[in-house]
C-alpha cells in the first residue's frame, strides 16, 4: 500500500572575463534522458550515448506520454521528479551541465499563456531543476530571467558554463520530423571539421512594412557586432524585401520566419555547412515535430483550415531537414522578449562556445517557450579544454555531497530556518544526500547526529522523523514523531504521520486511531488527513465508516490518485464494484505508475 500522508518539503518545513576560444565541456557533463515508452527516443538516445561516449551513470530513463503537450502534474510526476531523483542518486548535481532530451519526450506543459502564465516548454522548465533541487521555491507562474544571459555586456565577459556561477541546467533536445532527422543532427555535430570555420552568416531582415522595427534592429545589431569582431567577410545582410537565398556554405542564419512574406516556404533556400546554427523571430515554430503534409505551407492567414498543429507559423523541423546542426524555436507566443538575440548567439558560437552555451548566452528568459535543438557539445570553432577542477570541486566535507550544490543547499536551508544552527542543518542536508544515493546507514547516522544536536526542537525533529521514514527506518521515525508530540502535542504533521506509520508500517491500527482522530479534528478539510483516518478505520474493519471518510477525502482532493485508490479498495470490500472500478480508473488516469501495485492488480482481477 502506498503511504499517504502530509508531505514534508525539507526546505519549507525544516528548519531547513573569460578568454576567447574557450571550450570547457565534455561527455561527462551531459545527461541524456530517454523515454522508454518511445522507440524513437530509445533509438536516438542510445545512438547519441554511443557516439558521444556518454558515461552510463549519465543516462536516465523515464516513462511519460508520447505527445506534444502534457499537464503540469504529469510533467512533475513523470519527467522532472524522476529526473531530479536520478541526478541526485548519481551525485551528479554539479557535474551535469547539459540535459539532452530526445524525440518522444513532450514539448509543452499546458497552462495559462502569457508572460505571467504557467505554460512553458518542457525544456525551458527543466533548466530550473538544479535550482529546485537546492530547495529554492520556484513558482511555475511567470517567466524567469536567465542568469547566464549575456545581455548588454561584451562577449569578452562571457564564461563557459559551470555551476560555480549559475544554478541552472542548459537543456537541449535531439528532435526532428523523423528519427533519422534527429540522428542526422548528431552526426553533423560529431563529424564537423575545420571546413565549417569559413562559413557564411546569413542575416535576413524583413524590410517590409513596418519599415523599422525592433526585430530588424536586432538583426542589424548582429551584423555590426560580427563585423566589429573581425567577421565582416562572413556576413551576408539582406535588407530588401527579398529572401536571402542561393547561398552556400552557411554556418549561421537568423531570419524572421513566416512573419516575413518572403520566408513563407518550407525550405530556407541556402546550403548549410556542418555545424551550422539557426534561429527565427517566430512564435510556435517548435510547437510540434510531427511532419506536416508535403503540400502544406506556412502563412499569415487567419483561416484555420490552412494551419498545421494549431498555427500558420513555420516549423523548425524544416530547418533541421535542411541541414542545420542546431536551431532554436518557441512552443508558444514568446513575443520579442523571449527571442534568442542574434548579436550574442552568432559571435559566441564563432568564439568557440558550445552550441548550448551560445544559445543560452543569447536567451533572455527561462521557464517559458524556448526549445534548443542540437547536440549541446557541438563546437566547430577552435577552443581549449578546461580541467574538471576548473568546473567543479571535490566532495563538500560539511554536507558530504557535490561541493557547489551542497553549499547552495545548505544556504537555502539556513535562509529558510535562520534560528537553526548550521551544524544541525548540515547534518540534515547530509542525510538527504545519503537518502538520495540510497545509503540508509549513512542517512541514519546523520539523522541521529542532527537529533542529538537539537533535542528540543520540534520542527527539527519532525524533519528527522520524516527523513527516517523515507529511509525505511520506521521504528526510529515512530520514536521521533512521539518526541515531537511530547514537545508539541497538537503538531498536525506528527499526529498524521505517526498514525500512518503505526497502522501501516507496524500493523497497529488500534494504537494509531487516536492520533488520526486528533489530526482530523485539527484539520477536517485536509484530504490527506481525512484519508489517513479513513484508511485506519478500514484496517480496523469499519469499512462503511472508512468509505464515508474516503468519499469525503476524494471531494477535498479530487486529483489525488492515492486517495482514489484507497476509496476503490474500500468500495470493493463493500461489494460496490461499479464505484470501485470508477475510482480505480480515475486513479490510474491520474497516476499510471500505480498499475504495478499488487492492490491494483487484485482490484483489476
Amino acid at each position: 500500500m502506498i503511504p499517504l500522508r502530509i508531505v514534508i518539503v525539507f526546505v519549507a518545513v525544516v528548519l531547513l572575463a573569460c578568454p576567447w576560444h574557450v571550450r570547457a565541456q565534455s561527455a561527462e557533463n551531459v545527461a541524456v534522458v530517454i523515454n522508454d515508452l518511445s522507440p524513437d527516443s530509445q533509438r536516438i538516445g542510445e545512438h547519441y550515448v554511443r557516439v558521444r561516449g556518454i558515461p552510463p551513470s549519465n543516462v536516465f530513463r523515464i516513462r511519460t506520454a508520447v505527445s506534444d503537450a502534457i499537464g503540469r502534474d504529469e510533467y512533475l510526476r513523470a519527467i522532472e521528479g524522476p529526473l531530479g531523483k536520478a541526478i541526485a542518486r548519481a551525485g551528479l548535481q554539479d557535474r551535469v551541465h547539459f540535459i539532452v532530451l530526445t524525440k518522444g519526450i513532450p514539448l509543452r506543459i499546458l497552462g495559462r499563456t502569457g508572460v505571467q502564465g504557467d505554460e512553458a516548454s518542457v525544456d525551458s522548465e527543466l533548466t530550473l531543476l538544479y535550482r529546485r533541487l537546492t530547495g529554492q521555491a520556484v513558482t511555475p507562474a511567470g517567466v524567469v530571467e536567465n542568469p547566464y544571459f549575456l545581455g548588454g555586456r561584451e562577449l569578452t565577459e562571457a564564461k563557459p558554463f559551470s555551476h560555480r556561477d549559475h544554478d541552472i541546467y542548459l537543456v537541449t533536445r535531439l528532435d526532428g520530423f523523423t528519427t533519422d532527422d534527429a540522428i542526422a543532427l548528431v552526426e553533423r555535430a560529431r563529424t564537423v571539421g575545420d571546413k565549417a570555420v569559413d562559413g557564411k552568416i546569413v542575416l535576413d531582415q524583413r524590410a517590409s512594412p513596418p519599415a523599422s522595427n525592433a526585430g530588424d534592429e536586432l538583426i542589424e545589431r548582429a551584423a555590426h557586432r560580427l563585423e566589429a569582431s573581425g567577421h565582416e567577410g562572413r556576413v551576408v545582410l539582406e535588407t530588401t524585401p527579398n529572401a536571402a537565398r542561393g547561398i552556400t556554405g552557411v554556418i549561421g542564419r537568423f531570419a524572421w520566419g513566416a512573419a516575413d512574406p518572403s520566408q513563407r516556404m518550407r525550405t530556407a533556400g541556402v546550403t548549410f555547412a556542418p555545424g551550422a546554427i539557426a534561429a527565427n523571430i517566430a512564435s510556435f515554430d517548435a510547437r510540434t515535430f510531427q511532419p506536416p503534409p508535403e503540400s502544406w505551407q506556412p502563412t499569415a492567414s487567419a483561416d484555420r483550415s490552412t494551419w498545421f498543429a494549431g498555427s500558420a507559423d513555420g516549423l523548425i523541423g524544416d530547418l533541421i531537414r535542411d541541414g542545420v546542426t542546431g536551431v532554436s524555436g518557441q512552443v508558444g507566443e514568446a513575443l520579442l522578449r523571449g527571442a534568442v538575440r542574434p548579436e550574442i548567439l552568432l559571435p559566441a558560437y564563432l568564439a568557440g562556445f558550445t552550441l548550448a552555451e551560445a544559445y543560452y548566452l543569447a536567451l533572455p528568459t527561462l521557464s517559458w517557450q524556448a526549445v534548443i535543438v542540437g547536440d549541446p557539445l557541438a563546437a566547430p570553432f577552435p577552443g581549449r579544454r578546461m580541467a574538471r577542477a576548473e568546473l567543479e570541486e571535490e566532495e563538500d566535507p560539511t554536507t558530504g555531497g557535490p561541493a557547489l550544490f551542497g553549499r547552495r543547499r545548505l544556504a537555502v536551508a539556513s535562509a529558510t530556518n535562520p534560528d537553526q544552527p548550521n551544524e544541525v542543518l548540515a547534518q540534515l542536508v547530509r542525510a538527504e544526500g545519503h537518502l538520495a544515493r540510497e545509503d540508509l546507514s549513512g542517512a541514519r547516522d546523520a539523522l541521529g547526529k542532527a537529533a542529538q544536536l537539537a533535542p528540543k526542537s520540534s520542527g527539527l525533529l519532525l524533519v528527522v522523523a520524516a527523513l527516517a521514514e523515507k529511509a525505511g527506518t520506521y521504528d526510529d521515525a515512530i520514536e521521533w514523531y512521539r518526541r515531537v508530540l511530547e514537545l508539541d502535542p497538537a503538531n498536525l504533521v506528527a499526529l498524521n504521520n505517526l498514525a500512518y506509520a503505526l497502522a501501516v508500517r507496524r500493523n497497529q491500527p488500534t494504537e494509531a486511531l487516536p492520533f488520526a482522530r486528533k489530526a482530523a479534528s485539527l484539520a477536517p478539510r485536509v484530504g490527506g488527513v481525512v484519508d489517513t483516518l479513513g484508511w485506519i478505520e478500514h484496517l480496523l474493519g469499519n469499512h462503511q465508516v472508512a468509505a464515508d471518510l474516503l468519499a469525503y477525502a476524494v471531494r477535498l482532493e479530487s486529483t489525488n490518485a492515492e486517495i482514489r485508490l484507497h476509496a476503490a479498495i474500500v468500495y470493493a470490500v463493500l461489494g460496490r464494484e461499479q464505484q470501485s472500478q470508477a475510482e480505480l480508473e480515475y486513479a490510474l488516469k491520474l497516476d499510471p505508475s500505480l498499475e504495478r501495485l499488487e492492490d491494483v492488480q487484485r482490484l483489476k482481477n
